[in-house]
């Protein structure tokens, strides 16, 4: 079976519609045996998001916790079809683990798929961007194979949402799209919880059934273990 050793996307209560502190985060990581967990708050435009200087002083936080490596992050909002985020690049360039999103109040729903496929193409010319998040959510449907394609040439991640089962409708059906295509082109995945509350973290049963419905390659999925995810992302375990 498929687990899990580092959370690559969850919340803290600096993220003001999350419900846990950071401390309570790791310390679920750590009861759960997990390697790792990357504090991932929304940016600033999101209307919830953490300030620029969370951001800025995140670097400043220790590398472990509890034996839990500690990977300082943000989620980025796409603000445009230019793929404009709303954390700068100044900043952005100081943090282990970016994940670029949409949002509803940052990126119109149900905009037109050329639109948000051409959001997404230019999103990952950004080097600081590494993962794609939520890229199943029904509202941004989007040219999945270019996407994939682009993501391949680039080096991006893809993520497989575990919340978006819950609360993104058409996730399932879209996510086991996008995860055969990732199959098909040899783009690395991560199976992340999005976590808005500590008893969530580490738990992914929806993006693990999936993976292993469709026979995913377990060496295509990054966050089974805390070195290979560092590697790829050429930064220090």
């Amino acid at each position: 079976m498929i687990k899990i050793t580092v959370d690559t996307h969850t919340h803290t209560s600096v993220s003001t519609h999350a419900f846990s502190t950071l401390e309570e985060n790791l310390a679920a990581a750590a009861k759960m045996g997990l390697e790792g967990i990357a504090m991932t708050n929304h940016g600033p435009l999101l209307g919830d998001g953490a300030v620029w200087f969370h951001f800025q002083s995140a670097r400043h936080l220790p590398k472990y916790v509890n034996g839990v490596r500690l990977l300082p992050g943000a989620e980025v909002n796409i603000m445009d079809t230019l793929g404009t985020l709303d954390i700068e690049d100044r900043l952005l360039k100081n943090l282990e683990l970016v994940i670029a999103s949409f949002h509803t109040p940052c990126f119109v729903p149900n905009s037109p798929i050329e639109d948000v496929t051409a959001a997404w193409l230019n999103v990952m010319e950004n080097e600081h961007v590494d993962i794609l998040g939520h890229m199943g959510d029904g509202r941004y449907m989007c040219d999945y194979e270019a996407v994939v394609k682009k993501a391949k040439e680039k080096g991006k991640i893809i993520e497989i949402n575990n919340h978006s089962f819950k609360v993104r409708a058409g996730s399932h059906e879209n996510c086991r799209c996008i995860a055969l295509l990732c199959k098909k082109y040899s783009v690395p995945v991560v199976l992340s919880t999005d976590a808005h509350f500590s008893p969530e973290v580490g738990v992914v049963p929806n993006s693990v059934a999936l993976m292993e419905e469709i026979d995913f390659p377990e060496e295509l999925i990054l966050n089974t273990s805390l070195k290979k995810l560092c590697d790829y992302l050429n930064i220090e375990a």
